[in-house]
């Protein structure tokens, strides 16, 4: 029998490695508009996003946002948004794609305090269900299409 990965390679996909922090979440490197910066794969996460002090190093354009964000026990936070963005991840390409952005200080601040580097952003759902995405967490792959 195949194994999972000759099998996803045989239908195009791309095959990322992942890291598992010591707070369990799921960290890729991820280039986005040519930038390197480590993010957690949130399935849980509706969009993809970076923090506000994070746009400068990203060269993100931002453009106010009535909608606000919640998760990890914060509601009501205020967001914007980019649109047109390059996001690489390995060898997996999407252009003129939208991010949420939003203050990510708490959430490095919580991985701080377990001894887990700070991450630049997440990547979410939209990313993950566009690239039909799997996760084999015991070999630490990520798979896009």
């Amino acid at each position: 029998m195949a194994s999972l990965k000759k099998s996803f390679l045989k239908k195009g996909y791309q095959v990322i490695p992942f890291k598992i922090t010591n707070t369990n979440h799921l960290v890729v490197k991820v280039k986005l508009n040519g930038k390197k910066g480590r993010f957690i794969l949130d399935t849980g996460a509706s969009n993809s996003c970076i923090g506000f002090e994070t746009v400068p190093y990203f060269s993100a354009e931002t453009i106010p946002s009535e909608v606000t964000a919640s998760g990890a026990g914060a509601m009501g936070m205020k967001t914007e948004k980019s649109t047109g963005n390059t996001l690489r991840i390995a060898g997996w390409k999407h252009e003129n794609f939208d991010l949420v952005i939003f203050d990510l200080s708490p959430i490095n601040q919580a991985l701080k305090e377990h001894g887990a580097k700070k991450i630049k952003g997440i990547v979410g759902a939209d990313i993950l269900i566009k690239a039909e995405a799997v996760i084999d967490y015991s070999k630490k792959c990520l798979y896009l299409k």
